[in-house]
């Protein structure tokens, strides 16, 4: 699902983007979520670029990004997706 050449929302690096599902797919399909969340918001998401959406799932499973950081600002608060995002930032555009 890449996108045209645009700033990451995180970054602020213009390079290609991908979608990041803010709960993601995985978690869909259980009741937990089923219930609480709408099919509108369960398909929402951010574009992001690559290095940011990998920082993202390297440091959390798919439950912790599901029920923790379903938002953009509650990925943007977190103390270790800052420092990622500040060393993705340094980093060359692709």
């Amino acid at each position: 699902m890449a996108d045209k050449e645009k700033a990451c929302i995180l970054c602020g690096r213009v390079c290609p983007l991908t979608f990041h599902h803010l709960i993601p797919k995985k978690v869909h399909r259980r009741n937990y979520f089923r219930k609480r969340y709408s099919k509108t918001r369960l398909n929402e998401g951010v574009d992001i670029c690559r290095l940011c959406h990998s920082g993202l799932h390297k440091f959390y499973d798919e439950m912790t990004l599901a029920k923790q950081f379903n938002s953009l600002e509650q990925i943007l608060a977190d103390e270790q997706m800052q420092k990622h995002i500040e060393w993705v930032s340094k980093q060359k555009q692709a």
